[in-house]
């Protein structure tokens, strides 16, 4: 059973807490094309908005500590993120491209046994979030969707 959205309902944005606004800024512009779209200051405050596309992410500065390390392809602890995830042409021309920025949490592996040419890699943000980025991912045709409860 498929359940229609809301009129108007659509994607906005995944807000990040940030150690160092700045490069957290400097490595989702660098590395994924995000550019600013936005920055609000409020009683000391400053939150900046980053689009690529009709994605947005909204960064926040904090001083906290991390709750826990993310490693691999991020936390298995309910009610966080387990990633953000893109998509790429190649991943391996992103991994050049980024010219040893990073170091992959995981990966790169491929996946052919479930889509011929799906790749893919985990990379850690500035501040540990953990980033997927994917090649060749498919959805499964409604057919085969049909064969799973």
């Amino acid at each position: 059973m498929t359940t229609a959205a809301p009129q108007g309902l659509r994607w906005s944005h995944v807000g990040l807490n940030c150690r160092d606004q700045k490069a957290t800024e400097d490595f989702y512009t660098r590395l994924f094309g995000f550019s600013r779209a936005r920055v609000v200051e409020a009683d000391g405050v400053r939150v900046v908005f980053l689009r690529n596309g009709p994605v947005y992410l909204e960064l926040f500065a904090t001083d906290a500590d991390p709750l826990f390390p993310a490693a691999k392809d991020g936390p298995a602890a309910p009610g966080t993120a387990r990633h953000l995830a893109f998509q790429v042409d190649d991943v391996d021309a992103f991994l050049a491209a980024a010219q040893g920025e990073f170091e992959p949490t995981l990966g790169p592996l491929t996946f052919d046994e479930f889509i011929p040419g799906w790749k893919t890699v985990w990379v850690s943000d500035p501040d540990g979030i953990v980033v997927e980025v994917s090649q060749g991912y498919t959805d499964q045709s409604t057919e085969e969707l049909a064969t799973y409860a």
